[in-house]
């Protein structure tokens, strides 16, 4: 297990040029990450910053392997990646508006490098591998992807016993990224990528051609149907693993993983209640059923905060 320092908090910040981070980082979060912003309102103001530091790093790197013109060679975003992980490595705060912030962040709750290293290790597997033979390989790139950044955020959440909370962080992170490639397969699809592994895909005479000819038709074939449907069991048993490790958190962080937790998976039920047409639109919850959750959320933060106090 590696080792997390459980209990840093963070002060004030006080130099403008690392406030301008901070700030800028909230802003991203704010327009990119709709559930995981709403979420983060519940936590307590001296924990948000270093949330929107960890999210706008990850940010930054999925922007530089997304957001190029896709007939420009990857190269180009190879070295876009590499100067951002060489600056992250030098500690060059200077060298990007997100540095600043995440070198704080990591400093202030130390958080192990490592980390962060295995999280750019699977943005640069992005720049050359378009599948995944099988659950393992998939695994592989989700650690790197997704269950590093649960591992990122349990200094900031705060737990008594980080060996029982950690695999619980790494769980959500995974079961977050995989709902996002069942309800992104299309999307996906557009950019060269399968996220869902091939051997299982085969099991029920599903190929990337297959997949090509839903996405060409914008309707979902009888095996892939069959697939994606495999798949989201697969997910919705991560979410329940996850979940047992909520009651592991400090209390006042709990209300906010509630939260995500909650509107995630119910992505799981639009895309289970569309029978699967994830070629014919894309599943996202009701802006007031957001509105719900994030108020029950609102009132448990609430209570918990003042219990503490």
């Amino acid at each position: 297990m590696i080792g997390i320092e459980m209990t840093r908090t963070a002060p004030a910040i006080s130099d403008p040029h690392l406030h301008r981070s901070y700030r800028y980082r909230r802003q991203l979060n704010a327009h990119h990450g709709k559930i995981f912003f709403l979420a983060t309102r519940l936590l307590a103001p001296d924990q948000r910053p270093a949330v929107h530091a960890l999210y706008g790093f990850a940010r930054r790197a999925d922007d530089i392997l997304d957001e190029f013109d896709p007939r420009r060679e990857s190269a180009d975003r190879a070295r876009q990646l590499d100067a951002l992980a060489g600056h992250f490595r030098d500690r060059d705060a200077a060298a990007d508006a997100v540095l600043p912030a995440i070198l704080d962040t990591a400093d202030r709750y130390r958080i192990p490098a490592e980390l962060f290293d295995a999280f750019l290790a699977s943005m640069r597997m992005d720049l050359t591998v378009t599948d995944y033979r099988d659950r393992a390989a998939l695994d592989t790139y989700i650690y790197g992807s997704a269950e590093v950044i649960g591992l990122q955020l349990l200094p900031v959440l705060g737990t008594p016993c980080a060996d029982e909370a950690a695999p619980h962080a790494a769980a959500l992170g995974k079961a977050f990224q995989l709902t996002n490639f069942l309800r992104d397969v299309a999307e996906d699809l557009v950019r060269d990528r399968v996220y869902l592994p091939a051997d299982e895909l085969a099991a029920f005479g599903v190929d990337r051609d297959l997949l090509r000819w839903c996405l060409i038709r914008r309707r979902t074939e009888p095996r892939v149907r069959r697939a994606l449907a495999a798949q989201h069991a697969i997910n919705r048993d991560i979410y329940r693993f996850a979940r047992a490790g909520i009651a592991v958190l400090h209390p006042r962080s709990r209300p906010c993983v509630t939260t995500a937790t909650t509107l995630y998976s119910e992505i799981l039920d639009r895309i289970e209640d569309s029978d699967f047409a994830v070629f014919d639109h894309r599943a996202t919850v009701p802006n007031r059923r957001r509105a719900q959750v994030g108020a029950t959320g609102l009132v448990k933060a609430w209570w918990a905060r003042r219990a503490q106090r």
